[in-house]
């Protein structure tokens, strides 16, 4: 491209993207814009993953975005991979990229999920969430990790296949179930089985549409040393060993 052509580019870039905030401040003065010149979102590798599972131009680029980097934390921390809520398979699409194609250790992803969406919801889960909300079948979530191999899909309502892997620890754990009861069931199972250094990842964490999930995280490491680290896209993570104060 030459140097004309980019600058004709960059300038039609900044002219659209002033075009669509000061139309998006009309239509919703709350909404927070993020800036547009970001070098990950040219990324071929991620862009083409986002493709797959159709969110390219999705809610979930920048929480897809930041699973693909905690990952790297992880290099030197041994134990496997674990996954609470797994709906079609677009993390576990990263995390068992990573599991295949990077790590120096030798890892298996477990999925856990019921394939029947989400249980019922208690009263202090909100309304937002109706009972069989998210479901995909399992059939759809090993068609999409059909280039992989080093996975287990775990089968059944949480917890009920977590003791499958009662002698595993683990260095990485996402968990998106979105209510109360399964949040707390499963960073009460898998906090103790954590290495040090692993990274814990609650992608409800901070969302007024499930706040039986901060409630269940923040119930559980009131009396721990690692507090959840709130993350800007939603969501949120902690290190296992790695002390957090508290606001």
């Amino acid at each position: 491209m030459g140097f004309f052509a980019k600058i004709n580019r960059i300038t039609l870039e900044k002219v659209r993207f002033e075009l669509l905030y000061r139309f998006g401040a009309f239509i919703s003065p709350e909404y927070k814009f993020t800036w547009y010149q970001l070098d990950w979102w040219k990324n071929s590798f991620f862009t083409n993953y986002l493709k797959k599972f159709n969110e390219h131009r999705g809610n979930n680029t920048h929480r897809r975005w930041l699973i693909y980097q905690f990952l790297r934390l992880i290099d030197q921390v041994p134990g496997d991979t674990a996954e609470c809520g797994v709906y079609t398979g677009a993390d576990s699409y990263l995390i068992c990229h990573y599991n295949n194609n990077i790590s120096k250790l030798k890892r298996t992803h477990f999925l856990f999920d019921s394939y029947e969406g989400l249980s019922k919801p208690q009263s202090n889960d909100g309304l937002y969430w109706q009972e069989g909300d998210l479901s995909a079948s399992e059939q759809l979530v090993r068609h999409n990790l059909e280039s992989f191999t080093n996975f287990e899909t775990k089968k059944g309502w949480i917890p009920d296949r977590f003791s499958d892997v009662k002698n595993s620890t683990f260095a990485f754990v996402h968990v998106d179930v979105d209510l109360y009861q399964p949040t707390k069931d499963s960073i009460v199972f898998f906090y103790p089985r954590l290495n040090p250094g692993a990274v814990f990842i609650c992608d409800d964490y901070g969302w007024e549409t499930c706040p039986g999930s901060t409630q269940a995280i923040d119930e559980y490491l009131r009396d721990k040393p690692e507090k959840m680290i709130a993350l800007p896209d939603g969501g949120g993570f902690f290190i296992k060993g790695i002390s957090t104060s508290s606001y």
